[in-house]
């Protein structure tokens, strides 16, 4: 398991995460944009939004991943709103072997918290969900998948 902070901005990853490039030296591990997403039902991105942020994340060190993304209202839970100070995240990743931790995570620590999005499969081959704690620290719960 590793824990990772993910950081939200509205607009502003690119430009955050070059600064950061240039702080702490190193590569993107990955880079994706809304734009890449498959097409979704309901969803009509512009040209602007298609330029923004979906995953980028840069290794620290051989423990730490920073990552982040440019919110987009189209893709928030109805109650998620994006304001300056709560666009943090605690991440658990955890490889595809931990299938039934990935579970146990997101149910214990999600009780008597807020679900963002509920566990279950992505579009981008991982078990993914997000919630708010009860103590209201925000965390994202990603098993990437084998594929």
């Amino acid at each position: 398991m590793q824990l990772n902070h993910y950081l939200n901005f509205k607009g502003q990853t690119e430009q955050a995460f070059n600064f950061y490039k240039s702080v702490f030296g190193g590569e993107f591990a990955m880079l994706s944009r809304y734009g890449d997403m498959q097409p979704t039902e309901g969803v009509s991105l512009s040209e602007a939004d298609k330029n923004l942020v979906l995953h980028v994340s840069l290794p620290i060190n051989e423990f730490t991943v920073l990552m982040a993304s440019d919110v987009n209202d189209q893709f928030c839970a109805q109650n998620s709103v994006f304001t300056q100070g709560n666009n943090h995240y605690i991440s658990i990743n955890l490889d595809p072997d931990e299938q039934d931790e990935a579970q146990r995570l997101f149910n214990a620590l999600s009780a008597n918290g807020q679900i963002e999005m509920p566990l279950e499969k992505t579009f981008w081959g991982a078990l993914y969900g997000a919630f708010t704690d009860q103590f209201g620290i925000k965390w994202m719960i990603n098993c990437q998948l084998d594929e």
